[in-house]
């Protein structure tokens, strides 16, 4: 079982790609595993037989054995057992439900079998409602609550005027409290009920904070309490970066193209900006500031799962239309759950954009051990002096989000300043769109 991220316990082998017995090649996709962060196919490492030694379903501790790849004439080492079939028992007169499948057979996500040891709750008697029939967190504590429930008397007392009004309001006596002599139901009883069950109840979702979301409260929380963020805030001219996306995409219409995102544009103007000020392009581990030659920028996602934050590497060397193609298929993976590590690794800088949600200016958290973060508002038309006079001008708001540990305000204040300086002088002849 390999190790997807560096907070991974254990992961769920969802699914084998390859037999047990099966002939498989180096580079060939054997497995699919599944952690509370991605999903990800594992592929053979070398040539050879492949023999299972866990189920589908099962959830595996890192690094523990799921299969060995055995040469023409190679045994397993002494005391490992194959997965093979279950022998096929005598069928008993009455067939036994689900819930009494072999422990073994359990499809569960990590979560769901860590709320399991949690609640108490026996994993072989929860229906799943997951992908595949897996049990989720959700299943484990409806099963739970529903263990818990008090069993309702198997005999009502309840007066026949009572019964009769009850039939009439549809309500179900199970739910009716009972006030008369000796646990009876009475006529004023069914009427609260019919008057409560008429009432719109109040509806509470608990969400429980697990997977994604989980990590996602680790990192921010780890990134406040450890770091010095400090957050400078600009507005730059953004006429230019308008006109010249919008004259790109008419002739990459007629080419029959799709338009250019802003995204694609600005992850080209910053990695050309941190190109000049290295010390923005930076990390922090074991006491030390790293900073990095090569500009891998990660940009923010926001999907069912999450923030994720995709990483495009080597963003200085790429055109914006390579840039675009590459964060259309890194967004496409993320809002499918789909991926990988290498995906979501990496970066050396972050861009957050809430522009399109109509976020004018907003105060980014880092993405830590990163240095700093790029936060990007709506483009707005405002009147502004320009050359002399008064015009409208499309605006921009910037905010970064810096470590000042690591970092000094005025060194901060350039690199932000030269990002404004190369959006406004934005031209759609320059070599970036090639």
């Amino acid at each position: 079982m390999p190790r997807l991220g560096l907070n991974m316990k254990e992961g769920l082998l969802v699914k084998w790609l390859a037999g047990d017995g099966e002939r498989v090649e180096k580079g060939q996709p054997l497995f699919v595993v599944e952690t509370d962060k991605v999903t990800n196919q594992v592929e053979a490492e070398v040539g050879g037989i492949l023999r299972h030694v866990v189920r589908e379903g099962s959830s595996v501790p890192v690094a523990n054995v799921v299969a060995y790849i055995l040469q023409e004439g190679e045994a397993l080492p002494s005391g490992v057992r194959p997965v093979v079939p279950q022998p096929q028992a005598a069928r008993p007169a009455v067939p036994p439900s689900p819930s009494a499948a072999p422990a073994q057979a359990v499809r569960a996500s990590p979560a769901a079998r860590r709320r399991a040891r949690e609640l108490g709750v026996d994993l072989q008697g929860v229906p799943g409602t997951g992908p595949d029939g897996a049990v989720t967190v959700e299943d484990v504590e409806r099963y739970a609550a529903q263990k818990a429930a008090p069993e309702a008397p198997s005999e009502v007392r309840i007066t026949p005027a009572a019964r009769h009004l009850a039939q009439e309001l549809g309500v179900d006596l199970a739910s009716v409290t009972p006030s008369g002599p000796g646990g009876r139901i009475t006529r004023e009883d069914v009427e609260r009920a019919a008057a409560q069950k008429a009432a719109p109840a109040p509806e509470e979702v608990i969400v429980p904070l697990e997977g994604v979301r989980a990590v996602i409260a680790q990192r921010m929380h780890r990134s406040l309490q450890e770091t010095a963020q400090v957050t400078l805030a600009t507005e730059v001219d953004a006429t230019n970066l308008v006109q010249a996306r919008a004259l790109v995409n008419a002739a990459r219409e007629q080419q029959g193209q799709d338009p250019i995102s802003y995204n694609a544009i600005l992850v080209k103007v910053v990695a050309m900006a941190l190109r000049e000020f290295p010390y923005m392009n930076a990390t922090f581990s074991e006491g030390a500031i790293h900073q990095h030659r090569d500009i891998h920028i990660g940009l923010a996602v926001d999907t069912e799962r999450g923030l994720l934050v995709p990483v495009v590497r080597h963003a200085d060397r790429k055109s914006i239309p390579q840039i675009h193609r590459e964060l259309r298929a890194l967004a496409e993976r993320a809002l499918a759950g789909q991926s990988t590590l290498d995906d979501l690794s990496g970066g050396t800088f972050t861009i957050t954009n809430l522009g399109a949600l109509g976020v004018e200016v907003f105060t980014p958290v880092l993405n830590y051990p990163e240095v700093a973060i790029l936060g990007v508002g709506r483009i707005v038309p405002k009147p502004v002096v320009y050359q002399g006079g008064l015009y409208i001008r499309d605006r921009m708001a910037l905010s970064l989000t810096f470590d000042h540990r690591l970092v000094d305000g005025a060194p901060a204040a350039r690199f932000l300043q030269r990002v404004g300086g190369l959006i406004e002088s934005l031209r759609p002849d320059l070599e970036w769109w090639a």
